[in-house]
């Protein structure tokens, strides 16, 4: 009897529809085999015929607070100090916000964690702010994209990149 109530329930289950901007996760090693110096954990909304960074855009708008991704805000992680844009950020656990322009970006790392989108956003709980330059992309990045270049061997250095549309921002990063 238990086993068929059991069988009955699995099969009423309804399942989510798949997310339109699924989770991704971005990790630095030193190397293949390394532990993670680094993770992002960000939603990656899709361009789909859309302006992605524009005045007008309801996606990104040039010159406004973006949760750098899309759903829950972009979480950064971070296991050992490190530079990001030239400067310090220490071991810990940050919301990553930026503010898109045509030629520069304002990149945000935040304390306020766990929150959905940019809307409990709190400018008081900034704990870095740095302008890193925008370049444009060849060819068109469909899906939002976050990824930290693999460093050469012996090396303490990468690059953070994200890019979509036809735009890209390169942030360095030391450890």
């Amino acid at each position: 009897m238990f086993l068929l109530v059991m069988t009955s329930q699995a099969q009423e289950l309804k399942l989510p529809k798949l997310d339109q901007s699924p989770a991704d996760i971005a990790y630095l090693r030193a190397n293949r085999n390394s532990p993670p110096i680094a993770k992002i954990i960000y939603g990656r909304p899709q361009k789909k015929g859309r302006l992605t960074f524009g005045v007008e855009s309801p996606l990104a708008p040039l010159g406004k607070l973006w949760r750098t991704g899309a759903n829950e805000t972009t979480e950064l992680i971070v296991y050992q100090d490190i530079t990001l844009g030239g400067k310090k950020v220490k071991a810990g656990e940050y919301s990553l916000y930026s503010i898109p322009g045509e030629k520069e970006w304002t990149i945000i790392l935040n304390s306020k964690l766990y929150t959905w989108g940019h809307f409990q956003y709190d400018e008081s709980q900034d704990v870095l702010r740095f302008s890193a330059e925008s370049k444009t992309n060849q060819p068109l990045v469909e899906a939002f994209t976050i990824l930290f270049s693999s460093p050469e061997e012996g090396s303490s250095s990468s690059t953070l990149y994200l890019a979509w549309d036809t735009t890209i921002v390169e942030i360095p990063v030391g450890f």
